[in-house]
């Protein structure tokens, strides 16, 4: 523990009330790392957006669980044709925006010509390149019609880049956020907080909470001493690990440790020589230990992994042994690809996970014989340097949007991975909507992406939530970037 985190513990526990002494049955203050650029969840691919307003103040036609089933939104029901091109979906009754203006099926029409249109703006607009058209059958009823079978289709629709807006206030969302939800916006105090309250017209069951305070608090003795002063309640993803033991022994919190859609990976540019030789990849995955960059980066949280997949879907396989922790065989592999004195760059941007990971994975391949020169960056620089323009080597992020596994078959990614039988598996995929089919197509697809070696797959961030014990309905796991607070409640 630093000496800055353990002098603002001391002097929280020395000097300030008791966490949670003071909170008020019918709100909720909670602590975010990051503050969101803005509030538009369509126009913007920062997880801080959702994490502050989706399903809380908006909503789709689907939208996600807590266990990451796809569940009715907007939509109160929805039947799909035999040849999988057709969704009828049956609206709520009695929905509205938060002007007051209906919500109504020429809404999702908007919504989904909005994102489709050649200056969309939003950060997954291929989520609706299947749709062919989407029409108002009557003012309850949207039908689409897709171009091809889309498997994930509902899931999809149900993200935050989805959620429906109304074309009286979509051009200020991003500061002024209008939807339908259980929420109201209600302020933003740039660099501090953001507030939302109850909406007490909403269409749906109406939420516990009067009003939800969100945080912004980077430092993570800040955030430790916010908690226990009573500054805030809970922080969903806690940043400071190494602290959790001594939350998780006080009796006036409670620690929950689930999972996310993290999947933190060494990357691997698989274009630039000699990485381009499997043989060269496979020595590299062999020379890295899992647990012990979790047990010394995360201090013990994290799930390791052998592919992208997240071991909490129904789909995973535990792959980890394809590449196992074997520093002999990596050294036998670069004598094998005639690979001597090998230095390359190990770019790590801000977060943690990369930075006190990016050390232990250096020095467990100085281990078989090949060096790193370790390039700290910003986050801007390294969208630019590395995701845009793939200038580097070896780099350690955490890709944290659900199912993702298909970018691994995009024509232009950051990897360069380029794979015909991986592409065709992922096309297959796309296309199927049987589940079980579904089930065979993902785990095929991560079984390509461990053999092939495409990166060095370490583990599954988890999400370290700390929160009163009297505090109840908040999610523990993580299966889309959200703080879904639409359910929570306090007890006595």
């Amino acid at each position: 523990m630093s000496r800055t985190l353990a002098a603002a513990l001391t002097a929280a526990l020395l000097w300030f009330a008791p966490a949670g002494a003071e909170a008020a049955k019918d709100t909720l203050s909670m602590g975010m790392g990051l503050e969101p650029p803005h509030l538009d969840p369509t126009a913007g691919a920062a997880a801080a957006i959702d994490e502050v307003v989706y399903a809380n103040v908006f909503e789709g036609l689907t939208r996600i669980g807590p266990d990451g089933t796809v569940l009715p939104g907007l939509a109160a029901s929805w039947t799909i044709s035999p040849d999988g091109l057709t969704y009828t979906f049956a609206l709520r009754k009695g929905a509205k925006f938060h002007d007051g203006t209906d919500f109504e099926a020429t809404d999702v029409v908007f919504s989904y010509e909005r994102a489709t249109a050649p200056d969309s703006v939003n950060a997954k607009k291929g989520i609706f390149e299947p749709i062919a058209k989407v029409e108002a059958k009557d003012a309850g009823t949207v039908v689409v019609t897709l171009k091809r079978p889309t498997g994930g289709f509902l899931f999809d629709m149900g993200r935050g880049d989805a959620v429906i807006v109304a074309p009286e206030s979509a051009a200020t969302n991003k500061s002024n956020p209008v939807g339908t939800g259980p929420f109201v916006f209600d302020s933003w105090a740039k660099g501090d907080k953001a507030v939302i309250r109850r909406n007490d017209a909403y269409w749906g069951t109406p939420a516990k909470l009067k009003r939800v305070t969100f945080k912004f608090i980077s430092d993570p003795a800040a955030a430790a001493a916010a908690l226990l002063v009573g500054d805030i309640d809970m922080f969903p993803n806690f940043p400071a690990p190494e602290l959790i033991p001594q939350f998780a022994a006080d009796p006036r919190f409670a620690v929950h440790i689930g999972t996310t859609e993290g999947e933190t990976i060494l990357a691997i540019n698989n274009a630039q020589k000699p990485l381009d030789d499997i043989r060269v990849r496979r020595a590299i995955c062999h020379a890295i230990d899992r647990q012990a960059i979790i047990d010394g980066a995360m201090y013990g949280f994290g799930t390791p992994i052998g592919s992208h997949f997240a071991p909490h879907h129904p789909a995973y396989v535990d792959l980890t042994g394809v590449c196992a922790y074997d520093p002999a065989k990596s050294k036998a592999l670069l004598a094998e690809a005639g690979v001597k004195n090998l230095k390359l760059r190990l770019t790590l941007p801000p977060p943690a996970y990369a930075r006190r990971g990016g050390e232990i994975v250096a020095a467990q391949l100085r281990a078989v014989g090949i060096d790193t020169d370790i390039i700290p960056v910003e986050w801007a620089q390294w969208l630019k340097q590395v995701f845009k323009e793939y200038d580097y080597d070896l780099t350690i992020v955490s890709h944290t949007e659900p199912l993702d596994i298909e970018i691994y078959a995009r024509d232009s990614y950051y990897f360069n991975y380029k794979s015909q039988p991986y592409r065709d598996v992922i096309s297959a995929l796309t296309a199927e909507s049987d589940p079980v089919r579904r089930t065979e197509l993902m785990q095929k697809a991560q079984r390509i992406l461990a053999d092939d070696a495409v990166n060095a797959f370490l583990f599954e961030l988890a999400q370290q939530g700390v929160w009163p014990a009297k505090l109840r309905g908040v999610w523990e796991n993580r299966p889309v970037q959200a703080n879904d607070v639409t359910g929570a409640y306090w007890v006595d």
